[in-house]
């Protein structure tokens, strides 16, 4: 059994110890993981796209879909009237798989927890569903997220409730805390109790989904 109680794909990615190692794993996943994902009750991207629908008005734009993966949520953000959604993630095989959806201005490979390459607040929104958990990503990814969001524009977050614990709620809580030129203050405006994100597999650790709004 690999960690966090998954085995094959997802074990290998909870497994994976760098973002490399994590690409390799997305890559190898990408052609079947919109279907096992829908087959476990995957939920996150309904959950922020929910949201962000709440809090942010229809036409906004443009969106980030931070971790886009295969594109789960570039076909909805369109459907809202969200426009133009960009997408970025780690992993070229799934940036494949999210291309031919046809759902994205723009794709990017990138990764999170280092400097990107856009301009500072570039995006009314920023989603990133999936990617704050285990093996991914911490807190590391969150100044450059709230960076790149424009004053007045909305961060939806899911985050294992792992990590929440060990260290993201207050890497937070000092961001809040602090304005200057190089750290930029954000506000909770919602946060849901925890949730399973996959119901259909077993040991998975609940998270919760964080509304935050760039100051």
């Amino acid at each position: 059994m690999a960690s966090g109680g998954h085995d094959g794909h997802l074990g290998a990615v909870y497994d994976a110890r760098a973002p490399e190692e994590v690409a390799a794993v997305y890559d190898a996943w990408a052609s079947t993981y919109d279907a096992e994902m829908a087959k476990a009750g995957y939920r996150h991207p309904a959950v922020g796209l929910a949201l962000l629908a709440r809090h942010l008005p229809r036409g906004a734009g443009p969106v980030l879909d931070a971790g886009c993966g295969t594109g789960l949520l570039g076909d909805w953000l369109g459907i809202l009237g969200f426009s133009p959604v960009e997408g970025l993630d780690l992993s070229p095989g799934m940036l494949e798989v999210a291309r031919a959806k046809g759902s994205y201005a723009r794709l990017h490979n990138l990764a999170l927890g280092r400097e990107l390459p856009f301009e500072t607040g570039q995006f009314a929104a920023v989603i990133s569903t999936g990617v704050f958990t285990t093996g991914h990503v911490g807190a590391e990814g969150l100044p450059e997220l709230f960076r790149i969001t424009r004053p007045g524009g909305v961060i939806v977050l899911t985050v294992k409730t792992t990590l929440w614990e060990g260290g993201f709620a207050a890497a937070l809580a000092q961001q809040q805390a602090v304005q200057t030129s190089v750290q930029t203050a954000v506000h909770i405006v919602e946060q849901t109790a925890p949730y399973i994100s996959m119901p259909g597999e077993k040991g998975t650790v609940p998270s919760l989904a964080l509304v935050l709004r760039r100051l």
